[in-house]
């Protein structure tokens, strides 16, 4: 199968729409198919040419000026690899697949990564559309998207490529015990509710808070920390390329998003083995089902501190989550989301055949009855 994904960019900063991606080609080209990429470019373009994956650079824009050049870097894109499927990763890829060519014969599908935006919606224009939840399923529904286009396909992060070839990840010598958080420092990520609870837990636990992850909202969250007199106690790690290390030295991790569709993170680190404590919101409830890890309402730091206060105390229960977390990993696996998406790509695939064939049909008819009325028109003379 050719399969060409548009995406942003293939830059290595913690995105998980691009992360989510790369994961899927790379995985693809090693099952045989023939997979190109076509983005602005970034630095995972080593990690795609290493699996076989052709980086092409499409750069994509929402200013209107822009518009032409990128419909015609489109089609030379299409000219040149013929494409069964275009999976569209972004909105501005997905409008450009589905309006930008005359005669399309691609698939086209589109992945709704997260349904924050209102834009999101208009990811509907693909052939077939897939959402990484069914939090985020029912969200679409409600926006309009049909039912019988919509797949959901959960995120999975177990055999990453883009932790290929690279030693598993030894603990890092961190303040015992360790709470340790990843996520991009943005205000809907909970980061203050974190820092909120972890002031509580303060007064009862000698603990240490790693906070992982970069965003505009960092120095507010860093005054915060000075506000709430636990700076000197909160340790700002910034971006990090690989958490490992951060998970496996992890005595309680915590993520508290207002709005999560279907975080990758979770699933690194269930894989990991971590003790989680987590807001139910959205996907995360699905991500860690079945017992897997705690999950407390949004918004709500006094009740994030309790369940980390408890886990931090009871070293038992907090062995006995640690457990479960690595149940059922299976499903988590790159192989399984590879596999579940080749299904919907040949489902969209074989219904834009009978969508082709309905058109020839059509058109046949047409123009058989423009000859009958050319002929009577002509007998009337």
């Amino acid at each position: 199968m050719k399969i060409v994904h548009l995406a942003t960019h293939a830059q290595c900063n913690g995105n998980g729409t691009v992360n989510a991606m790369i994961d899927l080609a790379c995985t693809q080209a090693r099952n045989g198919h023939d997979v190109a990429v076509a983005s602005s470019g970034g630095g995972y373009e080593s990690l795609l040419r290493r699996h076989g994956v052709t980086h092409v650079l499409l750069q994509q824009s929402r200013q209107p000026w822009r518009v032409p050049a990128m419909i015609a870097g489109f089609g030379r894109l299409i000219e040149r690899f013929n494409p069964d499927v275009v999976h569209a990763h972004m909105m501005t890829g997905a409008l450009i697949s589905r309006f930008g060519s005359m005669r399309r014969r691609f698939a086209l599908v589109t992945t709704i990564h997260h349904d924050i935006q209102k834009s999101a919606s208009l990811m509907r224009f693909g052939d077939r559309v897939i959402v990484v939840s069914h939090a985020v399923a029912d969200v679409m529904l409600e926006r309009g998207v049909l039912g019988d286009i919509l797949s959901v396909i959960p995120s999975g992060t177990v055999g990453t490529p883009r932790h290929c070839g690279r030693p598993a990840p030894r603990p890092l010598n961190l303040h015992r015990p360790a709470v340790v958080s990843v996520s991009s420092m943005f205000e809907r990520n909970g980061i203050a509710d974190i820092l909120h609870a972890f002031a509580l837990v303060r007064h009862t636990h000698d603990a240490q808070l790693y906070l992982v992850g970069d965003g505009p909202d960092r120095s507010a969250m860093e005054m915060l920390a000075e506000e709430l007199g636990i700076a000197k106690y909160v340790t700002f790690a910034g971006f990090v390329a690989d958490p490992r290390s951060y998970l496996a030295s992890a005595d309680v991790f915590v993520f508290a998003p207002h709005q999560a569709p279907g975080p990758l993170i979770l699933s690194e680190a269930r894989e990991a083995g971590c003790a989680i404590v987590a807001t139910k919101v959205d996907g995360v409830p699905e991500m860690l089902d079945k017992g897997t890890g705690v999950l407390v309402e949004p918004s709500q730091p006094q009740q994030l501190a309790s369940k980390i206060g408890w886990l931090l105390m009871d070293s038992p229960v907090r062995a006995q989550y640690k457990e479960r977390a690595r149940r059922d990993l299976e499903k988590f696996s790159v192989e399984r989301v590879c596999a579940d998406h080749l299904a919907v790509y040949q489902r969209a695939i074989e219904e834009r055949k009978l969508q082709e064939a309905r058109q020839e049909r059509g058109g046949q008819r047409t123009v058989r009855a423009a000859g009958a009325g050319g002929a009577v028109g002509n007998g009337r003379r």
